[in-house]
Protein backbone atom coordinates (compact mmCIF):
# COMPACT_ATOMS: atom_id res chain seq x y z
CA UNK A 1 0.00 0.00 0.00
CA UNK A 2 1.55 3.51 -1.00
CA UNK A 3 0.39 6.25 1.28
CA UNK A 4 -0.26 9.32 -0.28
CA UNK A 5 -1.12 12.97 0.90
CA UNK A 6 -4.42 13.17 -1.38
CA UNK A 7 -5.61 11.38 -4.31
CA UNK A 8 -7.47 13.32 -7.00
CA UNK A 9 -10.05 11.21 -9.29
CA UNK A 10 -12.63 12.58 -12.11
CA UNK A 11 -14.86 11.39 -14.86
CA UNK A 12 -15.09 7.02 -13.69
CA UNK A 13 -18.55 7.47 -15.45
CA UNK A 14 -20.02 4.67 -13.21
CA UNK A 15 -23.71 3.25 -14.41
CA UNK A 16 -21.94 3.35 -18.18
CA UNK A 17 -20.43 0.18 -20.31
CA UNK A 18 -16.97 2.21 -20.58
CA UNK A 19 -16.31 2.67 -16.63
CA UNK A 20 -13.47 0.68 -15.68
CA UNK A 21 -14.09 -0.19 -12.53
CA UNK A 22 -12.07 -3.41 -12.14
CA UNK A 23 -8.84 -1.19 -12.99
CA UNK A 24 -10.05 1.80 -10.62
CA UNK A 25 -10.45 -0.94 -7.72
CA UNK A 26 -6.98 -2.10 -8.29
CA UNK A 27 -5.64 1.29 -8.23
CA UNK A 28 -7.86 1.95 -4.78
CA UNK A 29 -6.26 -1.42 -3.48
CA UNK A 30 -2.53 0.34 -3.69
CA UNK A 31 -3.05 3.82 -3.08
CA UNK A 32 -4.27 5.19 0.53
CA UNK A 33 -4.91 8.77 1.13
CA UNK A 34 -5.66 11.60 3.83
CA UNK A 35 -7.63 13.37 1.75
CA UNK A 36 -9.66 11.84 -1.93
CA UNK A 37 -11.54 14.54 -4.07
CA UNK A 38 -13.99 13.13 -6.82
CA UNK A 39 -13.88 16.17 -9.58
CA UNK A 40 -16.96 15.47 -11.10
CA UNK A 41 -18.69 13.08 -13.65
CA UNK A 42 -18.24 10.54 -11.14
CA UNK A 43 -21.76 8.85 -11.50
CA UNK A 44 -22.82 9.35 -15.36
CA UNK A 45 -26.83 10.17 -15.10
CA UNK A 46 -26.96 11.13 -19.01
CA UNK A 47 -25.76 7.62 -20.04
CA UNK A 48 -28.20 6.11 -17.16
CA UNK A 49 -31.37 7.92 -18.63
CA UNK A 50 -30.36 5.91 -22.13
CA UNK A 51 -29.27 2.63 -20.67
CA UNK A 52 -28.09 1.48 -16.79
CA UNK A 53 -25.00 -0.69 -16.58
CA UNK A 54 -23.85 -1.15 -12.98
CA UNK A 55 -21.55 -3.98 -12.37
CA UNK A 56 -20.55 -5.57 -9.46
CA UNK A 57 -16.64 -3.88 -9.81
CA UNK A 58 -18.62 -0.55 -9.99
CA UNK A 59 -20.70 -0.93 -6.75
CA UNK A 60 -17.50 -2.18 -4.67
CA UNK A 61 -16.05 1.22 -6.23
CA UNK A 62 -18.81 3.01 -4.17
CA UNK A 63 -18.26 0.58 -1.16
CA UNK A 64 -15.02 1.42 -1.02
CA UNK A 65 -15.00 4.86 -1.93
CA UNK A 66 -17.83 5.03 1.36
CA UNK A 67 -15.60 2.80 3.35
CA UNK A 68 -12.38 5.09 3.22
CA UNK A 69 -15.00 8.06 4.11
CA UNK A 70 -15.76 6.33 7.44
CA UNK A 71 -12.20 5.77 8.59
CA UNK A 72 -11.15 8.83 8.40
CA UNK A 73 -9.73 10.00 4.91
CA UNK A 74 -11.60 13.33 3.78
CA UNK A 75 -13.60 13.08 0.61
CA UNK A 76 -15.24 15.77 -1.09
CA UNK A 77 -17.54 15.06 -4.20
CA UNK A 78 -17.41 18.29 -6.70
CA UNK A 79 -20.05 17.40 -9.67
CA UNK A 80 -19.74 18.08 -12.71
CA UNK A 81 -21.83 17.78 -16.06
CA UNK A 82 -23.02 14.45 -16.00
CA UNK A 83 -23.78 14.29 -12.49
CA UNK A 84 -25.09 17.82 -12.36
CA UNK A 85 -27.70 16.79 -10.11
CA UNK A 86 -26.18 16.63 -6.82
CA UNK A 87 -25.27 20.50 -7.59
CA UNK A 88 -28.47 20.85 -5.59
CA UNK A 89 -27.11 19.61 -2.62
CA UNK A 90 -23.67 21.43 -2.35
CA UNK A 91 -22.20 22.07 1.17
CA UNK A 92 -24.25 19.15 2.56
CA UNK A 93 -21.80 15.85 3.58
CA UNK A 94 -23.99 12.05 2.82
CA UNK A 95 -22.40 9.63 4.38
CA UNK A 96 -18.95 11.26 5.71
CA UNK A 97 -18.58 13.05 1.76
CA UNK A 98 -18.48 16.64 1.20
CA UNK A 99 -20.15 17.93 -1.42
CA UNK A 100 -19.31 21.26 -2.64
CA UNK A 101 -19.33 23.27 -6.00
CA UNK A 102 -15.68 23.74 -5.65
CA UNK A 103 -12.65 24.02 -3.73
CA UNK A 104 -9.25 25.45 -2.81
CA UNK A 105 -6.57 22.72 -1.78
CA UNK A 106 -3.53 23.66 0.09
CA UNK A 107 -0.68 21.26 -1.28
CA UNK A 108 2.16 20.40 1.33
CA UNK A 109 4.50 22.74 -0.17
CA UNK A 110 2.24 25.87 0.13
CA UNK A 111 0.61 25.95 -3.33
CA UNK A 112 -2.99 26.92 -3.87
CA UNK A 113 -5.24 25.09 -6.63
CA UNK A 114 -8.66 25.21 -7.71
CA UNK A 115 -10.61 22.17 -7.68
CA UNK A 116 -13.79 21.79 -9.86
CA UNK A 117 -14.89 19.82 -12.88
CA UNK A 118 -14.46 21.90 -15.58
CA UNK A 119 -17.66 22.23 -17.55
CA UNK A 120 -17.75 25.55 -16.86
CA UNK A 121 -15.15 26.46 -19.14
CA UNK A 122 -16.88 24.33 -21.81
CA UNK A 123 -18.86 26.58 -24.02
CA UNK A 124 -20.75 24.03 -25.84
CA UNK A 125 -21.94 22.23 -22.69
CA UNK A 126 -22.89 25.29 -21.00
CA UNK A 127 -24.74 27.24 -23.78
CA UNK A 128 -25.73 24.22 -26.50
CA UNK A 129 -26.57 21.41 -24.03
CA UNK A 130 -28.14 19.24 -27.18
CA UNK A 131 -24.81 19.41 -28.85
CA UNK A 132 -23.15 17.94 -26.05
CA UNK A 133 -25.64 15.51 -25.36
CA UNK A 134 -25.34 13.97 -28.76
CA UNK A 135 -21.60 13.98 -28.91
CA UNK A 136 -22.06 12.04 -25.64
CA UNK A 137 -24.31 9.10 -27.43
CA UNK A 138 -21.50 9.22 -30.23
CA UNK A 139 -18.98 8.92 -27.69
CA UNK A 140 -20.76 5.79 -25.94
CA UNK A 141 -20.67 4.46 -29.96
CA UNK A 142 -17.35 4.38 -30.20
CA UNK A 143 -16.53 3.02 -27.00
CA UNK A 144 -19.01 -0.16 -27.86
CA UNK A 145 -17.12 -0.10 -31.31
CA UNK A 146 -13.91 0.04 -29.42
CA UNK A 147 -14.88 -3.19 -27.46
CA UNK A 148 -15.08 -5.34 -30.79
CA UNK A 149 -11.94 -3.83 -31.75
CA UNK A 150 -10.27 -5.15 -28.48
CA UNK A 151 -11.42 -8.63 -28.93
CA UNK A 152 -9.79 -8.82 -32.46
CA UNK A 153 -6.25 -7.23 -31.21
CA UNK A 154 -6.37 -10.07 -28.80
CA UNK A 155 -6.75 -12.32 -31.27
CA UNK A 156 -4.02 -11.42 -32.69
CA UNK A 157 -1.55 -11.37 -29.46
CA UNK A 158 -2.14 -7.38 -29.06
CA UNK A 159 -2.69 -7.40 -25.34
CA UNK A 160 -2.12 -3.57 -24.73
CA UNK A 161 -5.24 -1.79 -24.16
CA UNK A 162 -6.01 1.25 -27.16
CA UNK A 163 -8.69 3.40 -27.14
CA UNK A 164 -10.48 4.19 -30.61
CA UNK A 165 -12.14 7.07 -28.86
CA UNK A 166 -8.90 8.31 -27.46
CA UNK A 167 -7.47 7.94 -30.57
CA UNK A 168 -9.89 10.02 -32.44
CA UNK A 169 -9.50 12.81 -30.10
CA UNK A 170 -6.30 13.22 -30.13
CA UNK A 171 -5.84 13.05 -33.82
CA UNK A 172 -9.40 15.70 -34.53
CA UNK A 173 -6.79 19.09 -34.86
CA UNK A 174 -10.14 20.93 -33.79
CA UNK A 175 -10.76 18.53 -30.20
CA UNK A 176 -6.72 19.55 -30.02
CA UNK A 177 -7.70 23.14 -30.36
CA UNK A 178 -10.40 22.94 -28.06
CA UNK A 179 -8.03 21.28 -25.70
CA UNK A 180 -6.06 23.79 -25.52
CA UNK A 181 -8.17 26.53 -25.51
CA UNK A 182 -10.19 24.48 -22.28
CA UNK A 183 -6.07 25.18 -20.47
CA UNK A 184 -6.05 28.44 -21.25
CA UNK A 185 -9.45 29.61 -19.73
CA UNK A 186 -9.05 27.19 -16.84
CA UNK A 187 -5.84 28.98 -15.89
CA UNK A 188 -7.48 32.06 -16.02
CA UNK A 189 -9.95 31.82 -13.71
CA UNK A 190 -7.51 30.74 -11.11
CA UNK A 191 -5.23 33.03 -12.06
CA UNK A 192 -7.90 35.48 -11.30
CA UNK A 193 -8.62 33.79 -7.55
CA UNK A 194 -4.50 34.63 -6.82
CA UNK A 195 -4.13 30.65 -6.90
CA UNK A 196 -1.20 28.64 -7.83
CA UNK A 197 -3.23 26.43 -10.59
CA UNK A 198 -6.00 24.25 -11.24
CA UNK A 199 -6.70 20.53 -11.38
CA UNK A 200 -10.00 19.54 -13.08
CA UNK A 201 -11.74 16.93 -15.36
CA UNK A 202 -14.00 16.81 -18.03
CA UNK A 203 -12.11 16.72 -21.03
CA UNK A 204 -10.69 13.18 -20.63
CA UNK A 205 -7.41 14.45 -21.31
CA UNK A 206 -5.05 13.83 -18.09
CA UNK A 207 -2.07 16.16 -18.29
CA UNK A 208 0.51 17.96 -15.48
CA UNK A 209 1.71 21.13 -17.16
CA UNK A 210 3.52 24.45 -15.75
CA UNK A 211 2.77 27.25 -17.94
CA UNK A 212 5.72 29.85 -18.32
CA UNK A 213 3.84 32.37 -15.42
CA UNK A 214 4.42 29.39 -13.36
CA UNK A 215 0.78 28.91 -13.18
CA UNK A 216 0.19 25.04 -13.14
CA UNK A 217 -2.66 22.83 -15.04
CA UNK A 218 -3.57 19.42 -13.67
CA UNK A 219 -6.21 17.29 -15.55
CA UNK A 220 -7.12 13.99 -13.73
CA UNK A 221 -7.96 12.24 -17.13
CA UNK A 222 -10.49 9.61 -16.49
CA UNK A 223 -11.55 6.15 -16.00
CA UNK A 224 -13.06 5.18 -19.75
CA UNK A 225 -9.67 5.55 -21.55
CA UNK A 226 -6.81 6.81 -20.08
CA UNK A 227 -6.93 5.02 -16.66
CA UNK A 228 -5.70 7.57 -14.90
CA UNK A 229 -5.19 9.60 -11.39
CA UNK A 230 -3.50 12.40 -9.76
CA UNK A 231 -1.59 11.77 -6.40
CA UNK A 232 -0.30 14.40 -4.35
CA UNK A 233 2.98 12.90 -2.58
CA UNK A 234 3.61 13.57 1.41
CA UNK A 235 5.79 16.57 0.28
CA UNK A 236 3.29 18.41 -2.00
CA UNK A 237 4.91 17.19 -5.48
CA UNK A 238 2.04 16.02 -7.86
CA UNK A 239 2.42 12.69 -9.39
CA UNK A 240 0.59 11.15 -12.62
CA UNK A 241 -0.82 7.54 -12.56
CA UNK A 242 -1.28 5.94 -15.73
CA UNK A 243 -3.30 2.95 -14.53
CA UNK A 244 -3.12 0.02 -17.62
CA UNK A 245 -5.35 2.18 -19.94
CA UNK A 246 -4.13 4.44 -22.76
CA UNK A 247 -1.07 6.41 -21.45
CA UNK A 248 -1.28 10.17 -21.92
CA UNK A 249 1.12 12.13 -24.03
CA UNK A 250 4.15 12.86 -22.12
CA UNK A 251 5.14 16.29 -20.34
CA UNK A 252 8.21 18.27 -19.48
CA UNK A 253 9.62 17.29 -16.02
CA UNK A 254 8.28 19.56 -13.06
CA UNK A 255 10.12 18.65 -10.52
CA UNK A 256 11.71 22.03 -9.93
CA UNK A 257 8.10 23.43 -9.33
CA UNK A 258 7.06 20.49 -7.07
CA UNK A 259 4.89 18.99 -9.67
CA UNK A 260 6.30 15.78 -11.70
CA UNK A 261 4.68 13.52 -14.03
CA UNK A 262 5.50 10.18 -13.66
CA UNK A 263 3.67 7.62 -16.59
CA UNK A 264 3.28 4.15 -13.99
CA UNK A 265 1.48 1.39 -15.43
CA UNK A 266 0.87 -1.16 -13.89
Amino acid sequence: MVKVRSIFLSDIHLGTRACQAERLLDFMRTYTAENVFLIGDIVDFWAMRRNIVWTPAQNTVVQKILRRARHGERVVFIPGNHDEALRDYLDISFGDIEICGEHVHTLADGRRFLLLHGDEFDQITRHHRWIAILGDVAYDGLVKLNTLLSLVRRRFGMRCYWSLAGYAKRRVKKALQFIFDFEDTALRAARQRGLDGIICGHIHFAVIRERDDGMAYVNCGDWVDSCTAIVEHLDGTLELISWGGMQPPAEKDMRKSGAVEVLACA
